[in-house]
């Protein structure tokens, strides 16, 4: 420890020489960190007193920071946000909160409109919810609890649990006549279809969802492709096409009346949801308690039947314009 005291420059002065260095500006740093422009000054001269060196090449009332200073102020821009996130994720843990990670369309379509009936039984828990359309694995942040589909990347992390779900076709009931539902499946080729295309493919695709029913049909991503999963329902409820869905996410939508299923078969997925627990939250009762939850109701929001289907072959479909 005498020998990290001995080493390390004044610890005051990192914070605004890191922000005179990122915003090429002392007057600008001082605005930011609620300092004057000479008080950020004197820590930086501080600073370049204990190194030995100038960081910044002084000219026509300017600063320039050299090479060395913006080394070091990366370094030091890195260690203060590792800090920061520390803090930060140990704030968290102090507080009756936990931190749901959720992938955008479990988020809009599951998370919120159960995350009332969770309130509802422990009003004394608050629950943040940050969505994204990256992975569990890409999130920088802090996060309790994550819920993704359970194909997609996580990681080194392990599932606590996984739930199943099923895999079927959806749309707007304008777009099919109502008596005449369900349609036969070899009929599919009729209507524009909407593709939830990214890269990694890690979804269900038209292909894999005919093979997985048992059909010999190919459909490769004809039709409307979209890189948003909500992008895509949203072009399923405005009567683009016919898209793939999700029970645990559609379940609301078709129980409105807000989409409809065109076909009976469908794909079961026994592990269709997955959620996980960060290292650093385990064992604390309010993540849980919301694993719990999630558990129970996921589990209960979804029985799934038999795989079903027959060998089609579908029509050659047209290439269709994107929905705009």
């Amino acid at each position: 420890m005498n020998n990290l005291r001995r080493k390390l420059p004044p610890l005051a002065s990192l914070l605004p020489f890191e922000a005179a260095t990122r915003l090429g500006s002392m007057s600008r740093a001082g605005e930011e960190l609620g300092l004057t422009q000479a008080a950020i000054s004197r820590q930086i001269r501080l600073l370049e007193e204990n190194l030995g060196l100038a960081l910044f090449e002084r000219r026509n009332r300017a600063a320039f920071p050299t090479a060395d200073a913006q080394e070091l102020a990366r370094i030091v821009g890195d260690a203060l946000g590792r800090v920061a996130n520390a803090a930060d994720a140990i704030r968290r843990r102090s507080e009756a909160g936990v931190v749901l990670f959720a992938q955008l369309c479990e988020g809009l379509y599951w998370v919120m409109p159960h995350l009332a009936d969770f309130y509802r039984q422990h009003p004394g828990i608050s629950v943040e919810v940050i969505v994204s359309a990256q992975p569990v694995s890409q999130h920088g942040g802090f996060f309790d609890i994550a819920l993704q589909t359970a194909q997609r990347d996580s990681g080194n992390m392990k599932p606590v649990f996984t739930v199943p779900d099923e895999v079927f076709p959806v749309c707007s009931p304008g777009l099919v006549a109502e008596d005449s539902l369900p349609l036969p499946l070899d009929r599919l080729g009729e209507f524009n279809l909407l593709h939830h295309q990214i890269e990694p493919q890690d979804w269900v695709t038209w292909d894999e969802w005919l093979a997985g029913i048992g059909s010999d049909a190919r459909v490769g991503f004809n039709g409307s492709c979209f890189n948003s999963y909500p992008l895509m329902i949203q072009a399923a409820l405005e009567g683009h096409g016919i898209s793939l869905g999700w029970r645990q996410t559609c379940a609301r939508m078709l129980s409105d009346g807000q989409l409809v299923r065109p076909f009976s078969e469908s794909l079961p997925l026994e592990q269709g949801l997955a959620v996980y627990i960060n290292e650093e939250s385990r064992g604390r009762e309010p993540v849980n308690i919301l694993c719990d939850w999630l558990a129970s109701a996921l589990g209960n929001s979804i029985t799934p039947g038999p795989p079903q289907g027959f060998p089609v072959r579908l029509t050659e479909q047209r290439n269709r314009q994107p929905a705009s």
